[in-house]
């Protein structure tokens, strides 16, 4: 099954434009995990299993497993998600953009390493360091385009042709490098201006990516009506931190299904209804 079609039935089956990102930090971790070796896994598959009732994707970050050379958990954190949640979309958030040739090599990372079912790139270097992506079919390749940090604005908003540069990413995603029905965007919910400028240059089918709610403060109802698709879906709006460590004490597995199932329902209460 292809990501995109996953990502569409994990919509359909969770009720939920939800993803939960997995951002490991464990100077935050409860009290019972400190000093265990696995600690990064425990907590993360924890994390996931209390939350996949209300979540259509889980992105784990890469460095912060990485930083602390856990990239041995990251790839059994990823084995539990696709074993134990079959349906949830898997998105790795690496970020990479290199060079053909190593960006080959960061594609079978993502892809055969990790299992991801769909990757983040960064579109700086042009089409050839995309590319290799594309030889897996079945997976996702999602583009930075205008991302949810202040400082995207020192490069994002540059005119070019008239236009600011970020649109002109998300036009050479849409027409050009989407051939395979692959791809999709990312696009922060703190710029809702700029998420509707993307969705009316995209149109309904291309997935976005959409961090910045919760600790970084991306308004819910601005975001969904902006973004959402005519289908009232095409989003997987990201929460970390504000799931992540809702509680650090004895109840952290309870209020971070809490967050999320309020998260959840928040987003889905300005969801449109699709369109016939």
């Amino acid at each position: 099954m292809s990501f995109t079609r996953k990502l569409a039935q994990a919509w359909s089956d969770s009720g939920s434009l939800l993803t939960v990102g997995l951002d490991p930090d464990p100077s935050r971790f409860p009290a019972e995990l400190r000093g265990r070796d696995d600690r990064i896994f425990d907590f993360c598959r924890a994390i996931a299993d209390t939350t996949a009732p209300y979540a259509c994707a889980f992105k784990p970050q890469i460095a912060y497993f990485a930083a602390r050379r856990a990239e041995d958990q990251l790839e059994a954190l990823c084995r539990h998600i696709k074993d134990k949640h079959p349906g949830i979309a898997l998105v790795l958030d690496a970020k990479r953009g290199d060079i053909g040739s190593t960006a080959e090599q960061y594609a079978v990372e993502a892809f055969e390493r990790y299992g991801a079912d769909a990757v983040t790139v960064n579109p700086y270097m042009g089409s050839d360091s995309i590319e290799p992506y594309f030889a897996w079919p079945d997976r996702g390749v999602i583009v930075l385009c205008r991302t949810s940090n202040p400082g995207g604005s020192d490069l994002q908003f540059l005119e070019t042709d008239g236009e600011p540069l970020y649109l002109r990413v998300a036009g050479l995603v849409a027409d050009k490098w989407n051939r395979h029905g692959q791809c999709g965007l990312v696009v922060g919910a703190t710029f809702p201006a700029e998420l509707a400028a993307v969705r009316a240059r995209i149109g309904n089918d291309m997935p976005l990516l959409v961090p910045g709610i919760g600790a970084q403060g991306g308004d819910v109802q601005a975001t969904v009506e902006a973004g959402c698709n005519a289908a009232g879906t095409g989003m997987m709006i990201n929460s970390s931190r504000a799931i992540l460590y809702a509680s650090s004490g004895d109840d952290w597995r309870e209020a971070a299904a809490s967050a999320a199932r309020d998260t959840r329902d928040a987003i889905n209460g300005f969801r449109p209804p699709p369109t016939r």
